[in-house]
């Protein structure tokens, strides 16, 4: 190894690993839902924004669809 390097040599590249990071977005989720992935993340060991974004990969994966049925007022 050399006693010293010259940083100011280097080219600048752009970051190959850019398109797997993740992106920040804002969302607004209930408070219920955010105390329950809170919960499961204490008892896992996981950041609770780890869980939500696992759950959210896990349903886009796996071609999940929600079954909403709207209840007519009577």
């Amino acid at each position: 190894m050399k006693k010293e390097y010259d940083l100011n040599k280097m080219k600048s590249r752009k970051n190959p690993y850019a398109n797997c990071l993740k992106r920040q977005i804002t969302i607004r989720l209930d408070n219920n839902t955010i105390e329950y992935f809170k919960k499961l993340a204490s008892e896992t060991g996981f950041s609770y924004q780890a869980l939500i974004n696992l759950y959210l990969k896990d349903c886009s994966e796996n071609h999940k669809k929600l079954k909403v049925q709207w209840i007519e007022p009577s």
